[in-house]
């Protein structure tokens, strides 16, 4: 005989800044949220090494250390953290949003947190993985910092990459932008910036053969898809911008996305077309992906929830 749901007030699908964020605000309102920590516990922080740019920490902080002080207070303030994978869920009934975990328990719950965050796309190659967080890094504007005055290359050729060099040029010595085709994707503004700004270096039809160095990133070999020329490239950091991919598949045919999955919430709020059902951080943001940014939204999420909730108590059944 199966076992009974385990009914929940607010659980909260997802870990990182915005997970536990949500966990600290429901749990001192006193909503018992339930956190399920998700494939990656912390989320994408815990493959960060310095944070420099969330404040309260002056002298910096490891992304690891800071999940975990997130997580302890989470905990301090009573949110039962469970290490565990969301597979499936039925939101097609109000106030009893059915979940399961790891394929088999199942969970109703009053309310729901998505804070599954995105996962950024890599090039796939062995010295990216090796080299992650010792000059490897997706988002230059969290670490761009650490290589100012030096040479480094970025990948991709979209709107986010354009902005990232562009960034990057402001405070590193050299950007090789390395894009693969004979064109960028980015916005034409975005390209006349880059192809305006000095210190930019683009090089079309670029293909990243191998970033070099033992410990930390030392230079990077590229090859030219048409002419098959190799070069290198002395360079101290190495940045990724070919996209994010939000992890929300598990929420297809309930709650509206846009067409790169993104999940859509009402303006001005948390809230998406599910009633009871918020999300938060990079699961719908595509624009900042900031740490700060995520730990805002899962403020919101939580007030959100705790409004919906005390709502559907004053209302008689």
């Amino acid at each position: 005989m199966a076992e009974a749901p385990e009914h929940v007030e607010c659980l909260i699908i997802g870990s990182g800044p915005a997970g536990y964020t949500a966990a600290i605000y429901a749990a001192r309102a006193d909503m018992k949220p339930v956190l399920y920590e998700g494939m990656q516990p912390g989320g994408q922080l815990t493959i960060t090494t310095d944070v420099e740019n969330y404040p309260g920490y002056p002298d910096g902080i490891m992304g690891p250390e800071m999940m975990d002080n997130f997580k302890k207070q989470a905990v301090r303030l009573g949110t039962d953290v469970r290490f565990g994978m969301v597979t499936k869920v039925d939101f097609s009934e109000e106030g009893k949003h059915r979940v399961w975990v790891d394929g088999s328990t199942e969970i109703i719950a009053e309310s729901v947190i998505i804070s599954t965050g995105a996962s950024a796309r890599w090039l796939g190659i062995e010295s990216e993985t090796r080299l992650n967080g010792s000059g490897v890094s997706a988002c230059a504007v969290c670490d761009g910092f650490f290589y100012r005055g030096m040479d480094v290359a970025i990948v991709g050729g979209g709107d986010t990459a354009a902005e990232e060099a562009s960034y990057l040029a402001k405070i590193c010595n050299k950007v090789y932008m390395l894009v693969r085709r004979d064109e960028m994707r980015a916005s034409k503004a975005m390209q006349h910036r880059v192809e305006n700004t000095p210190n930019i270096e683009i090089l079309w039809n670029s293909e990243t053969d191998e970033i070099l160095g033992d410990t930390v990133v030392e230079a990077v070999r590229v090859h030219n898809i048409q002419t098959g020329e190799k070069m290198e490239f002395p360079i101290s950091g190495f940045f990724v911008a070919i996209g994010h991919t939000p992890n929300t598949d598990i929420f297809k045919g309930f709650i509206d996305m846009d067409d790169q999955g993104y999940i859509i919430t009402k303006p001005d709020s948390s809230k998406t077309n599910i009633p009871g059902v918020f999300a938060c951080g990079d699961a719908q943001d595509k624009i900042y992906r900031q740490a700060v940014t995520a730990a805002g939204s899962g403020c919101m999420a939580a007030l959100d929830a705790e409004r919906y909730l005390s709502h559907r108590k004053s209302v008689p059944a």
